[in-house]
């Protein structure tokens, strides 16, 4: 999923390169989930927007309806969907 996916409710803030960015797209992919992929290194005002979302500049950066999680890895998303219930039947 890329920025055409501008629709979905779950954004994912990433840095081009970045190995936490790659690891979480691709197990979003591979589960499902539909969502807008945001390279904050092509895109200042992402950028921008994502620290005021989050209160830091780390990637990935996750916004689920202005739910968001911050700077983490595959377990910690694993728990934050669990947790807040996302499924990727939600994410259609």
């Amino acid at each position: 999923m890329t920025n055409e996916e501008e629709g979905a409710p779950m954004r994912v803030f990433v840095k081009s390169g970045c190995p936490w960015c790659i690891d979480a797209v691709r197990y979003l992919r591979a589960e499902g989930y539909v969502f807008q992929e945001i390279d904050v290194l092509r895109d200042s005002a992402a950028f921008d927007e994502m620290i005021a979302l989050s209160g830091q500049s780390l990637a990935p950066t996750m916004d689920v309806a202005g739910t968001v999680l911050a700077d983490f890895g595959v377990d910690e998303l694993k728990e934050f969907l669990a947790a807040h219930r996302i499924t990727p039947e939600m994410t259609q």
